[in-house]
């Protein structure tokens, strides 16, 4: 049984800011496709006074590609990502994220901004976003603000966004390809099965490399911290250099050194410590060896 709330459904993106800046001195809560809030109220975690669909708000939905920057709405669904052949070439490790992703029912309705918003160290979308060096736009009724993805997160489950504020917006400058530059994007996944389970250890990497050097490196981990995070010690080991297996090895080292996972029931804190170290040198070498290749 759930514990009893209101529910409002405004059909415009208007009406769903003033709703919730409405909420004043009542427990308000936005809710998109609910695959994590409706659990988490049936499981009496959250207890809402007010909840504020957004499923009528259809300026939330979609995907703009331009020549320097890619923009999805907040409403944006996985399998929107999944249908989308041009995230798929400029993104492709937001689209492997999204083809591990639960199950297809829940496909359907999660969306880009409720995966960020939950705050889960194990959210899927969120290392191949922060890799791509994704910016998240806030809006209320008093404005808008961006911010990048990587200072959104304060600690588990806790944010920088007001309780009257919406996720909007995920965007992210187009990585460079091109005879001069090129660019490898990769996530993994380690679970306890293949589908439809949650992330033991997520790796998503980003190389940029130019005359047979990397210029760029992002090495995002979820799952093995309070908040999904960048290593970047890792990644200031990579940057600027030829990437050696002694170097790859150093970053790998580097990433697990700035793990803190704790034990669970789907793994170890020292398991994922290790499976941190190999999955970083899988996908840094992999991802070199691509781009060399090329």
């Amino acid at each position: 049984m759930y514990v009893p709330f209101e529910l409002e459904m405004p059909g415009d993106l208007a009406g769903a800011l003033g709703a919730l800046a409405a909420g004043t001195g009542a427990k308000t809560m936005a809710m998109a496709g609910g695959t994590n809030l409706i659990v988490d109220m049936r499981a009496k975690r959250e207890r809402p006074d007010r909840v504020v669909g957004l499923g009528r708000v259809g300026a939330l939905r979609g995907m703009e590609c331009g020549e320097e920057w890619i923009s999805i709405g907040g409403g944006t669904t996985v399998t929107d990502l999944l249908q989308s052949k041009e995230i798929a070439e400029a993104a492709p490790s937001l689209v492997e994220s999204s083809r591990l992703f639960a199950g297809l029912m829940v496909r359907n309705t999660a969306t880009v901004a409720g995966n960020i918003a939950c705050g889960s160290p194990a959210a899927d979308l969120v290392p191949p976003l922060l890799a791509l060096d994704a910016d998240v736009t806030l809006a209320s009724v008093a404005g808008t603000r961006t911010l990048p993805l990587d200072e959104y997160f304060l600690g588990y489950k806790r944010d920088v966004r007001r309780p009257d504020e919406l996720i909007t917006r995920v965007s992210w400058p187009r990585l460079p390809q091109s005879s001069d530059q090129s660019f490898i994007n990769a996530f993994y996944k380690l679970a306890r099965r293949k589908g439809d389970a949650i992330t033991v250890t997520g790796v998503a990497v980003t190389l940029v490399v130019a005359g047979g050097v990397c210029t760029k490196a992002r090495v995002a981990l979820g799952a093995v911290a309070p908040v999904v995070f960048r290593a970047r010690d890792a990644e200031s080991v990579l940057e600027g250099r030829a990437l050696t297996p002694a170097r790859i090895d150093e970053a790998a080292r580097a990433a697990a050194a700035s793990s803190c996972p704790i034990d669970d029931v789907r793994a170890s804190a020292a398991y994922r410590l290790h499976t941190v170290e190999a999955l970083t040198r899988r996908l840094i070498a992999q991802a070199w060896r691509r781009s060399t290749d090329q």
